[in-house]
């Protein structure tokens, strides 16, 4: 025996191993298990603190390795019959799975570093398994002490590092030595000069790689994360099994030191203590599985530090994240939107704010919206999203040439969300969201905040002001409808003091968009002084509306304008005129497709459409919903004929669900269609070249059913509806309209809420003039108009207030008052529009008010004529 192996009993049994083994079956399965032995030696050593072999993690002679990297060397090892120490047996540590971390089963928590040195890079970090918290739960059941399991959350759970390491996939397909275990036995039995040693460097060179310590580490663009979720929930489950009292603190105060440290590594030290921003997210994606954040000491403690951290993610992280939880984590969401909303709830209702101190000054409240937002967009990833070819034309030209100058529809000087852009979508691209997107209103917020210091916060260069008009999606529509206001008006006043200076020049303008029309003449004089204002100077369109009817009395104070636009809506769109049609089913109004009216009617219509929204009037219009998706620069699509004609799009679905091979026999469709025109008269068109010949079948139905919507909802219509985008857009180009709304938020903009409830409308008028809550003639007034049907309560808004419409957030918006005009008489009421005052006699008999009032709201039109 060669005094080698005379001074080395390890390296004895490695040669009798490959001497003694003829069945190449029994060699493969002590090689494997001398490998597993090397590598467990590299990575946990063999327990001896003396211990003197430099292949041996407890001689300190060992620098930390990676699996991949252990992996490698084991099998170096095993080649060259390198010492192996008597301490590390196989029966202790064969597997054929790497746990993740530097530390094994064996060891129990918490580690500490078994190397004697005093330097923080020696020493290994305590990690969880589900294993390992199961195992100590039920060690501490059985002692009836939780000593162990508390000093165990302590340890892992305030310690990035070690949480980053917890809860690893452990699948074979992810473990360096046992995908080599797993390869053919003469590839590991083979002589050492015939390893294969580019196998061994390329292991060791993609080590290299993940242990980069670039400062900025990049994110893949990918969905993955090494952390097992279901095991974590696994774990979490059993975890909360125990009475809370017995760990919930030491957990709680664990995570707000996890959370401080993580936010100092991301705003001051900017993740350099962090290996790869991947180690950095699989923290985070574990601790907000824990169950509870939403109750009490971790809403109000661990939530709000957690979300500080969170929120100082990068835009790529964050995106990472986003794609994270959409892929892996869609029954988490709604719970851990639900314990977002609570935290911000709480904090705005238990909060004193002032001018001085706002809402926006609160990181107990930004904070989680910020999350929130990341939470919003995996919400919108993990449902629904149409494809990217739906983006209008010019909208698609203007993404693909500048990601980063990315602007929507019709907010020209708007760019996007920064998340958006590095996620690549767009709330229009969500077609049906996992979680509803009114789940996200937060309405106590909505209601504290003052949207004139949100607007100039959000108008301001300092990029540290927080506006809430950045994160519209938690806010209600009727604040929204506020942000824009402001943004109208402040639009307009500048109109006006650039008049003011052109004039002090001597270039005299008109501060106002005046409008002088007749009665009888109401389409003709309207679009073509807009015609000229549009054709001149465009940038006129964006002062205040002044409207004035030829021959009458009235001042516009805001009621001119709002019967001017009643009259043209009912006119203009109104069939008989020709420019659309109204469909059959839904009584919803559409672009005439054979209409002979030339573009710039059509885009004279976008026009008063896009004033109406500007000047803060609310129109009787009813187009489908695919009409506001257009709006906002989406195509219409398939889905979007259920709205637009839910009979055609019942027959559609039976056609696309039908699954027998007899298609062409039963449907007899062809991929040419029939539509009338507006005189009624039929007409075809050819979906796809010789469409006539061409019979839908199980193939190519739903090529079909694209094609068809396609047509229908945009080439057919495509000269009108472009023209109509393009006036719409010359008036609110510049606005923040598709930062903050949606298409069905756009719709109530410009259409009212659909709620008519008039007791809002009760509770929410004021008195004047001697009248109070409780005078006998208010409250007649009240028993009468509760009485009345819904169309002349529609009437008694439309003479109060000079539209029948409801403003957005519903009739307790609508600040109606009341005055006293004299004592009882024969005189009827009136009212000031401008203003939504009703002057009401003090009536003696509710008949006599009831009489009264019904004759004024039936009967009055214009101004003086009463």
């Amino acid at each position: 025996m060669s005094a080698k192996s005379q001074g080395d009993p390890g390296e004895d049994h490695v040669s009798r191993v490959r001497a003694e083994s003829p069945c190449s079956d029994m060699k493969r399965a002590a090689a494997k298990k001398l490998i597993e032995r090397y590598f467990y030696q590299l990575t946990d050593g063999c327990g001896n603190p003396h211990c003197d072999n430099q292949h041996c993690a407890s001689s300190g002679k060992v620098t930390n390795l990676t699996p991949n990297q252990a992996a490698a060397q084991a099998i170096q090892l095993f080649s060259q019959e390198a010492r192996l120490c008597d301490g590390t047996q196989p029966s202790k540590v064969a597997r054929t799975t790497i746990e993740p971390g530097q530390t094994s089963l064996a060891k129990s928590l918490p580690v500490k570093s078994v190397n004697p040195t005093s330097s923080d890079e020696g020493k290994q970090e305590p990690y969880l398994t589900e294993a390992k918290l199961l195992d100590i739960i039920e060690k501490c059941k059985a002692e009836d002490s939780y000593s162990l399991l508390i000093r165990t959350l302590g340890e892992v759970f305030s310690s990035g590092k070690a949480l980053s390491l917890s809860f690893q996939k452990t699948e074979k397909s992810n473990s360096p030595l046992a995908a080599l275990l797993e390869r053919a036995p003469d590839t590991l039995l083979r002589p050492p000069a015939d390893l294969n040693k580019e196998a061994v460097r390329s292991l060791q060179g993609e080590d290299k790689e993940e242990d980069s310590s670039d400062p900025s580490p990049t994110v893949p663009n990918n969905d993955d994360t090494s952390v097992d979720l279901p095991s974590v929930r696994r774990a979490f489950e059993a975890l909360w099994s125990l009475p809370g009292e017995v760990f919930e603190s030491a957990l709680v105060n664990a995570l707000v030191t996890l959370a401080d440290d993580i936010e100092l590594d991301l705003r001051v030290f900017r993740i350099v203590r962090w290996d790869s921003m991947d180690s950095l997210l699989n923290v985070f994606l574990i601790v907000f599985e824990i169950p509870m954040l939403g109750n009490s000491e971790y809403l109000e403690l661990a939530l709000h530090m957690l979300c500080k951290a969170l929120s100082c993610l990068p835009i790529v992280a964050q995106a990472k994240l986003a794609r994270v939880w959409a892929k892996h984590c869609k029954s988490r969401l709604p719970n851990l939107l639900q314990a977002l909303q609570e935290l911000i709830t709480v904090k705005v209702i238990g909060g004193s704010f002032t001018r001085d101190y706002c809402v926006q000054d609160a990181d107990t409240i930004t904070a989680p919206t910020k999350v929130m937002k990341i939470l919003y967009y995996a919400s919108m990833l993990a449902g629904e999203l149409d494809p990217p070819e739906m983006i209008l034309g010019d909208e698609a030209e203007s993404a693909s040439s500048d990601k980063t100058t990315s602007r929507s529809a019709i907010s020209g000087q708007i760019p996007q969300d920064a998340l958006a852009i590095e996620l690549g979508i767009n709330a229009l691209d969500a077609r049906k969201p996992f979680i509803p997107f009114t789940d996200f209103y937060n309405e106590p917020l909505s209601d504290a905040i003052e949207m004139d210091k949100d607007f100039a916060y959000y108008k301001s260069e300092e990029p540290m002001k927080f506006s809430f008009m950045n994160y519209a999606f938690v806010l209600t529509p009727a604040t929204k409808t506020l942000g824009l206001y402001y943004d109208n008006r402040i639009r307009m006043y500048s109109e006006r003091r650039m008049s003011f200076l052109q004039t002090v020049v001597g270039q005299p303008t008109n501060p106002y968009l005046r409008l002088k029309v007749r009665r009888d003449h109401l389409i003709d004089d309207a679009l073509v002084e807009l015609e000229m204002v549009a054709m001149e100077n465009p940038s006129d369109l964006k002062k205040q509306l002044v409207v004035e009817f030829e021959g009458e009395q009235g001042v516009d104070e805001g009621g001119v304008s709002k019967e001017f636009f009643q009259l043209v809506v009912e006119e203009i769109f109104n069939p008989d005129y020709g420019m659309f049609t109204t469909q059959e089913d839904t009584q919803m109004t559409w672009f005439n497709p054979t209409s002979f009216e030339s573009d710039a009617q059509f885009t004279l219509i976008g026009i008063v459409l896009g004033l109406a929204i500007y000047n803060n009037v609310i129109l009787d219009v009813r187009f489908p919903m695919v009409v506001y998706r257009k709006l906002l620069g989406r195509k219409g699509a398939f889905a979007d004929l259920e709205d637009w004609s839910p009979t055609l799009y019942r027959t559609m679905k039976e056609l696309m669900e039908y699954t027998g091979d007899d298609m062409p026999e039963t449907f007899m469709q062809t991929f040419r269609v029939g539509y009338r025109d507006v005189f009624g008269s039929l007409s075809f068109h050819e979906l796809k070249e010789n469409g006539d010949e061409l019979y839908v079948t199980q193939e190519n139905k739903k090529e079909f059913a694209d094609l068809y919507a396609d047509f229908l909802l945009n080439k057919s219509v495509e000269r009108q509806f472009n023209a109509f985008r393009r006036g719409f857009q010359m008036v609110t180009d510049e606005s923040p309209l598709a930062l903050l709304f949606r298409p069905e938020e756009i719709e109530q903009l410009v259409c009212g809420s659909k709620i008519f409830d008039f007791a809002e409308l009760e509770a929410a008028t004021e008195y004047e003039g001697g009248y109070t809550v409780d005078s006998e003639a208010v409250r007649n007034f009240w028993r009468v108009a509760h009485s009345l049907p819904p169309e002349s309560q529609r009437r008694l808004l439309q003479f109060t207030t000079g539209s029948d419409r409801v403003p957005v957030g519903g009739l307790s918006r609508l600040k109606m008052v009341i005055a006293r005009h004299g004592p009882d008489s024969d005189r009827l009421p009136i009212a000031h529009t401008c203003f939504n005052v009703l002057l009401l006699p003090d009536y003696s008999t509710i008949e006599k008010l009831q009489d009264r009032l019904l004759k004024a709201i039936n009967y009055s039109k214009g101004f003086g004529m009463l």
